[in-house]
């Protein structure tokens, strides 16, 4: 029989690197095992990954030392960072979310090269700055640095597996369908109707089930060295918010109505990351050709035919999303 190959799966209990773990987990073939790091062995969903069959391991990519110990004698690793995690005052006082992620990063790719690992994919996003330049409409954040942050830092570390000839899959990832249950579900306004609000126009929007990333990670895995040192770009639909927001009233059984607004007035709404968010939306729907060019549908369902439309994905979770109304 031949030797299994191990996977490291930074963020094992997440989206992300749970939807590669529960792929490879299911895999008929057994040609590769989950190694599945979390910052907490103990937690539910991982003691569901060790019940599965999963060897879990306690990692923090803010442990470099631990990194190290659990990529030893792998083959493969998935790395993802978390820009969102919860942190608290001291940690928010002590360094940016971009300067965390950047740090993390570069934790991975350094541990990957001492381990000698054959092949990391890592979870990224464009970097946004050569798109915007210098433009003053669009602001920059974090002391002038970024001007999407969680986007600009991932796609800044890229260089950091190239710097340490790592071997590299870039999987770029985009908009999440999950958002529309938890972060920016349908809102009911005070006419009573449901409304969803993007400042996109009239613009395509590339949209993505999160489980499908580390889904077509497990693809990229069975293709042995095929993308090593190769960008992968990904996108389950590209849709208008007219689209997404017909899609969303089908599953809900009641008109929901799209409203975008401009970009300006996005920025000015009441709470902390509106201009963060209005700046990436723009940089969706201002280089909306390129972004779902790249994102070739067609592409990404030959290397993934499970890859989940946005009607699909609706179906499937249409029973959290009707919960989230409530």
């Amino acid at each position: 029989m031949t030797e299994q190959k191990l996977i490291a799966v930074v963020g094992a209990t997440g989206a992300q690197g749970g939807g590669l773990a529960r792929a490879i987990l299911a895999d008929s073939s057994g040609e590769f095992g989950v190694r599945a790091l979390t910052r907490n062995p103990e937690s539910a969903k991982a003691k569901e990954l060790a019940a599965a069959g999963a060897e879990v391991v306690a990692a923090d990519l803010d442990d470099e030392a631990s990194v190290r110990a659990a990529f030893e004698g792998v083959y493969g690793a998935f790395v993802v960072t978390n820009y969102w995690v919860d942190r608290t005052p001291e940690e928010e006082a002590a360094r940016t979310r971009a300067e965390m992620e950047l740090q993390q990063a570069a934790t991975a790719a350094t541990a990957a090269k001492d381990a000698g690992v054959a092949h990391v994919i890592w979870s990224t996003l464009e970097d946004t700055r050569p798109f915007f330049s210098d433009r003053d409409d669009v602001p920059s954040l974090d002391d002038g640095r970024y001007k999407v942050p969680h986007f600009d830092a991932k796609g800044e570390a890229d260089d950091l597996f190239t710097k340490y000839t790592v071997p590299t899959t870039f999987l770029r990832t985009t908009f999440y369908f999950d958002a529309f249950i938890n972060g920016m579900p349908p809102a009911r306004g005070e006419d009573g109707k449901l409304t969803i609000s993007m400042p996109m126009a009239d613009r395509l929007l590339s949209g993505i089930a999160s489980e499908d990333i580390g889904r077509t990670a497990f693809a990229i895995l069975k293709r042995g060295t095929e993308f090593i040192g190769e960008t992968v770009s990904i996108a389950g639909d590209h849709l208008t918010g007219k689209e997404y927001a017909a899609g969303l009233s089908d599953v809900l059984g009641e008109e929901v109505v799209y409203q975008p607004p401009t970009w300006e007035a996005y920025r000015a709404l009441p709470f902390p990351l509106a201009i963060e968010f209005s700046n990436m939306f723009q940089f969706y729907a201002e280089d909306a050709d390129r972004f779902t060019g790249e994102r070739d549908l067609a592409k990404a369902r030959a290397l993934n035919p499970a890859l989940q439309s946005f009607a699909t994905w609706l179906e499937a979770h249409k029973d959290e999303l009707k919960a989230s109304q409530n």
